[in-house]
């Protein structure tokens, strides 16, 4: 009885991954392909990819950067609309944009031989006036969602692994291994 349960739960752990995984990608497949009246299996998926690399193209000529300027001027004065985009565009830029934030990964000392693990996010602070300190991002987890937080530069140690990694080391609880750079 002790080997089925031993080996019952191993397979547990190599199956729910890959299958929620699967499931998760499959409905956004089919969500994808529900948006357009075409037939065809991955066509909107496909059709999608092509829009926002063409968006992305059409975003980096005169003309497009102009519509692209356009259009933040109308989202950055409605309010609520602001919250939203801000947010989304900040978060998107700090993974993926220009202006990439989640590069610096740190090991922050929070009490005698206590650490969280974390990301700078401004090495300077002096327009609030704390100058020696930095802020930095503290990813949940098991959440895409984390915390800032201000503490003095003293107590930062750069570490140097792959930002990735250290993102997937915290979100996953500490289960996931990061690769040095």
């Amino acid at each position: 009885m002790n080997w089925l349960i031993k080996h019952f739960l191993r397979g547990l752990v190599i199956v729910v991954p890959i299958a929620v995984t699967v499931y998760i990608l499959y409905v956004a497949f089919v969500w994808v392909d529900r948006l357009l009246p075409l037939r065809v299996p991955g066509a909107g998926f496909g059709i999608l990819l092509v829009a926002i690399i063409a968006v992305g193209w059409l975003g980096s000529n005169i003309v497009g950067r102009k519509f692209v300027q356009l259009t933040e001027l109308l989202f950055t004065r409605a309010p609520l609309v602001r919250l939203i985009y801000a947010a989304l565009k900040d978060l998107l830029e700090a993974f993926v944009g220009d202006r990439k934030r989640f590069d610096q990964p740190v090991a922050v000392r929070l009490a005698d031989g206590v650490r969280t693990l974390g990301f700078i996010t401004q090495d300077d602070l002096s327009f609030l006036s704390l100058e020696g300190n930095v802020a930095v991002y503290l990813p949940f987890a098991y959440s895409m969602a984390g915390s800032m937080v201000i503490v003095p530069a003293t107590s930062v140690e750069r570490l140097s692994v792959d930002s990735a990694s250290v993102m997937a080391l915290v979100v996953s609880g500490g289960i996931s291994r990061a690769s040095s750079k």
